[in-house]
């Protein structure tokens, strides 16, 4: 059985990568992960895709367990595995509670390699991976600085996975988006924080996607980055001093003064 399992897929990116993926390829199921069991039943109003609805937390070993027993029953040929699940809080250090922090590490680093490890026996040449990674992964970030480090963390495994799965002819690629309107920023930013507030280019998450499956499918890039004024803009951040970075990065959100 040939089929696409996405993360995150109740809202957001991970929804859209439902919607999408399910008329680039001919799967014969979809896989779609979240906690939101209400909200996963709620796609399959909107694809021709049987979808299977898998609703897990995988946030911690109980969530990764289920899936692996699932895999070991099913035995299916994963061709493509989305792994779109993810949060971030933006804020000081004072402001985040340090059992978000730690929580997103554990579904943003260690969620996203269990669900790859697991899933790489069942996949096969021509399979592909796709991690949602984000622009705050080229340089370190005051005020999100877990979730950026997070998706440092992210970057570096993807590419380098991407690298040791040649053998085996199976693509892994981060998709490395900007600004992203979608549920994410109704849980991101703490109450009464005024620690990010500047936010200069935002884009769809159906417009983001396109241009993921469109990479995923017809390039041999390890990296993903939509629209050209956020690949110049990391262009910049690699060629810079961190220490710059951050420093416009700062006066941006108006905390040098």
């Amino acid at each position: 059985m040939k089929i696409a399992v996405i993360t995150g897929a109740s809202s957001g990116m991970g929804r859209e990568f439902v919607l999408q993926l399910s008329r680039q390829e001919p799967f014969e199921e979809i896989w779609v992960i979240a906690r939101r069991a209400e909200r996963l039943e709620e796609l399959k109003q909107l694809v021709s895709t049987p979808l299977r609805i898998v609703p897990l937390d995988l946030s911690a070993k109980p969530g990764w367990d289920a899936y692996a027993a699932l895999l070991a029953a099913e035995k299916p040929d994963v061709r493509v595995l989305v792994n779109a699940s993810g949060f971030g809080r933006f804020g000081t250090y004072a402001d985040i509670p340090l059992s978000d922090s730690l929580a997103m590490i554990d579904l943003n680093c260690k969620g996203l390699v269990a669900m790859t490890e697991l899933t790489l026996p069942y996949m096969h040449e021509g399979a592909k991976i796709l991690q949602l990674d984000s622009l705050s992964s080229f340089q370190p970030v005051p005020y999100i600085n877990v979730y950026g480090a997070t998706k440092a963390f992210v970057l570096s495994y993807a590419r380098a996975l991407n690298v040791e799965l040649k053998p085996r002819k199976i693509r892994c690629m981060a998709m490395c988006p900007g600004w992203v309107q979608t549920e994410f920023f109704d849980h991101a930013i703490q109450k009464g924080s005024d620690a990010v507030t500047y936010f200069n280019i935002m884009f769809t998450a159906e417009e983001v996607v396109r241009t993921a499956i469109k990479d995923l499918y017809h390039s041999n890039k390890d990296v993903s980055i939509h629209d050209f004024r956020i690949r110049t803009q990391v262009f910049f951040t690699k060629l810079l001093p961190h220490r710059l970075v951050m420093k416009v990065w700062m006066h941006q959100q108006k905390h040098d003064r």
